[in-house]
């Protein structure tokens, strides 16, 4: 049978865990899936430049992530 913290999203179990800090079983299903569940990996700025111009960057690759899923 599945706890009511494995059966919440992890944005609705976040959001438990911030309002109840001291609920060691959330947290540890919480980074159970944040470790399980692939994130965003970006490019390290190479530059000065790049650093300067990170959120678009940034934004660059997030349109092309989104143009390669379609």
């Amino acid at each position: 049978m599945k706890s009511k913290f494995e059966a919440m999203s992890r944005e609705e179990l976040r959001g438990y865990i911030t309002k109840h800090r001291e609920d060691e079983k959330a947290f540890q299903i919480y980074l159970d899936r944040a470790i399980a569940e692939p994130g965003e990996v970006y490019p390290a700025p190479q530059t000065i430049d790049d650093l300067s111009n990170f959120s678009e960057l940034l934004a660059n690759n997030r349109r092309n992530k989104e143009l390669k899923s379609k």
